[in-house]
């Protein structure tokens, strides 16, 4: 028998998740189905897992710098089986939390996997059950890439997914980072800090591509004071299971390693879910296509999150579920604005930026300048002994903020100012004379913008 609902959710990632708590709380009735338990890859295998453990990271430098401070201690012993435990209990407590919201919400959880049927309108379940809603939103997340290259099959023992990594029960000795984006640098962080000695292998010629060149460059100076190796331009050509053949600016070297992990991205989860029967457009790499407000080509069915090619970040999911939700209800949200979307980067120094680099705003045809003021300069990070990395805002000369770039403390925290900014199209002077409390880090931002506006304080 086939249950009727305003909306039917295929996959409890964020997408689906915040998708199904803001259209319950505009009186939608809703289900989801959930192969495992709701929070998809980032409350389970990524975002959330992943940052309890640089946060270990981060307290274990603390213990180790302390002496600087004037507290004395033995050097500290990472005891990962209770840091593991920890992170399990955090993740928990985050999950159950989400299931009794959605409870609360009167959101229909159904526990299985589902597949779209041809008639666009229903989920089949694995235990037997048809769902019926009058849309239908896929939201079935990503899953890691592995290279096609002998030797890096995912084993979960020597070659280890971005998933698996989160489950180490020991620090290895040697490990390789196949590509150094925001995950590989995450991971590679976590790592030396833990005690493994680092080496990055980059395809690219820039680690965290995407990144401006110059925040880029900050990120690799630190890891190179704190011992990660970082190779760029190089070709990974093969893992015998103690050593990773690669191409790099000297030619073809070995590097022995006891893990491998890689960190060469995701691909979305939209094979075997019934696409194909309904008509649902993909494409070539396997996301569905959608248009700004989050519909397929099929009428009332919607995608949101890692399983459409847009930036793969539980925020952005957060937005395209609220903006197919909108939809739906017939409110012509304005589409998520991709080019000005934060972005967060929790290695060792933080980084974050949103909005445009100052390659991206020139190759646009804008008038560009920027202004760029180091952390060496402000008092709380002196203070809190932290004083690599810089903020850089570009602008449009005499025009409106452009782009915030952050390396340093707390970037990711600091960036949501930078955010505002950019999305209200602020110029320079419109937020050059807002006061920031003294001594904080977000002075810098007041101090980055002031400057251009031809007059400054401390620069």
């Amino acid at each position: 028998m086939a249950d009727d609902f305003d909306l039917v959710v295929l996959g409890g990632g964020p997408g689906g998740y915040a998708a199904a708590l803001y259209g319950a709380s505009a009186g939608m009735s809703i289900a989801i189905v959930e192969e495992q338990r709701v929070g998809g890859t980032c409350l389970h295998r990524g975002c959330i897992p992943a940052k309890e453990l640089l946060q270990t990271a981060e307290v274990l430098r603390t213990v180790r710098e302390a002496a600087e401070f004037g507290v004395l201690t033995s050097d500290p012993t990472l005891q990962l089986s209770t840091s593991q435990t920890r992170k399990q209990t955090v993740v928990d407590r985050l999950t159950s939390g989400l299931e009794s919201l959605l409870g609360r919400r009167k959101v229909t959880i159904v526990a299985g996997t589902g597949t779209l049927a041809p008639d666009g309108r229903s989920l089949n379940v694995s235990d037997g059950s048809v769902i019926r809603g009058r849309n239908v939103l896929i939201a079935t997340g990503s899953s890691a890439r592995t290279l096609a290259v002998d030797g890096f099959e995912f084993d979960g023992s020597r070659v280890l997914s971005s998933d698996e990594v989160l489950q180490l029960d020991e620090i290895p000795a040697r490990v390789a980072v196949i590509g150094g984006g925001a995950i590989g640098c995450e991971f590679a962080s976590f790592l030396v800090d833990a005690g493994s000695e680092v080496t990055i292998l980059e395809a690219l010629p820039q680690v965290l591509t995407g990144v401006d060149q110059q925040v880029a460059q900050v990120v690799v100076r630190a890891f190179q004071k704190r011992g990660i190796k970082t190779n760029t331009g190089v070709r990974v050509l093969g893992f015998d299971g103690k050593a990773v053949r690669f191409e790099g600016k000297n030619g073809e070297e070995l590097l022995p390693v006891d893990k491998v992990v890689v960190s060469v991205g995701r691909r979305p989860r939209s094979e075997n879910i019934g696409l194909d029967g309904a008509g649902v457009k993909v494409d070539e790499r396997g996301f569905v296509a959608v248009d700004g407000n989050m519909r397929t080509n099929v009428d009332g069915v919607y995608a949101a999150g890692d399983v459409v090619a847009t930036p793969q970040l539980a925020h952005v999911a957060f937005a395209e579920g609220i903006v197919a939700i909108k939809t739906m209800l017939g409110e012509s949200p304005a589409p998520v604005d991709y080019d000005k979307v934060p972005w967060c980067i929790y290695c060792h120094p933080e980084v974050a930026f949103c909005g445009l680099t100052e390659a991206q705003a020139k190759e646009r045809g804008y008038d560009v300048e920027t202004s760029v003021h180091r952390w060496v300069g402000n008092g709380r990070a002196i203070i809190v002994g932290e004083t690599d990395g810089m903020m850089k805002i570009v602008a449009e000369r005499g025009g409106a903020i452009l782009g915030v770039h952050i390396a340093g403390p707390w970037a990711t925290e600091l960036i949501a100012e930078g955010y505002i900014s950019v999305n209200w199209e602020a110029t320079p002077a419109d937020v050059g004379l807002l006061i920031h409390a003294h001594p904080t880090l977000s002075e810098l931002f007041g101090e980055s913008v002031l400057a251009l506006t031809g007059r400054s304080l401390h620069a």
